[in-house]
């Protein structure tokens, strides 16, 4: 698979933007036919929502015993209301996030070096302006990785993702990739400021962080094609094909 597969792929977009769609759509593509169209190889994700979750259930296991929560609140204001719903305390931690990425990333490199000869990495996180924006994401991976990364960005609107972020929403499984939502008025704190337009604004083709380039394509999403295989997949064909070219030309 060598030579025919991608070794990273960032994949951003606004919550609820279909990211987790498109995972679920491209693992379920036989392996031979995913190389071929995609150039994704064997699947392995490096997600940053479980890590998020898992930072909340830490905390509130800690108040079952008395203690101070480390990470997060469970309340928060916006706009002079008063709301519940997990906040952290201090926005570095959407940093500690990337790094966290970084770091599990590099432990599979250290454990199998030659990793990539058949696996595609799959990098997936949001990021909106009130807390650092994509920029500042970017700013916090590694060089190494930045040097090797491809990102596909699905693009919807503010409306679209608190539109999508509502219909996923099930309050019994607020942990699940592909069920979990944000309350409306965390959402649009959190996110309905973008940086994305302004990020990439720089060239058509490659985001521009820390003196490199990392070449990017996008997946347009609205109307919304990620519940719909049979256009989700010509969509991202050819969408990953642009990239696999800017990659390889690199």
């Amino acid at each position: 698979m060598a030579g025919k597969i991608f070794d990273l792929i960032i994949l951003n977009g606004r919550p609820a933007a279909g990211k987790s769609e498109v995972l679920d759509y491209l693992k379920k593509v036989p392996l031979a036919e995913r190389i071929e169209r995609f150039h994704v190889g064997e699947f392995a994700e490096f997600d940053d929502f479980p890590i998020l979750w898992e930072r909340f259930e830490d905390d509130d296991i800690y108040t079952q015993y008395g203690k101070e929560r480390l990470i997060s609140n469970t309340e928060f204001t916006y706009q002079g209301q008063h709301l519940k719903g997990y906040v952290f305390k201090d926005k570095f931690f959407w940093n500690y996030l990337i790094r966290r990425l970084c770091l599990n990333y590099d432990k599979v490199l250290r454990d199998d070096p030659r990793y990539h000869t058949t696996t595609t990495a799959l990098f997936e996180f949001s990021r909106g302006s009130e807390h650092g924006g994509f920029r500042m994401a970017y700013d916090h991976l590694d060089d190494s990785i930045l040097a090797r990364a491809c990102t596909l960005y699905i693009n919807c609107s503010w409306e679209e993702s608190l539109r999508k972020n509502r219909r996923r929403y099930n309050p019994n499984k607020p942990d699940s990739i592909l069920e979990h939502a944000l309350e409306d008025k965390k959402l649009e704190m959190l996110y309905k400021g973008s940086d994305w337009a302004d990020f990439s604004a720089a060239n058509p083709d490659h985001l521009l962080v820390k003196g490199k380039k990392v070449p990017f394509a996008i997946l347009q999403n609205e109307p919304e094609i990620t519940d719909q295989p049979d256009k989700l997949g010509p969509a991202l064909e050819l969408a990953l094909n642009k990239l696999w070219k800017l990659h390889t030309a690199r």
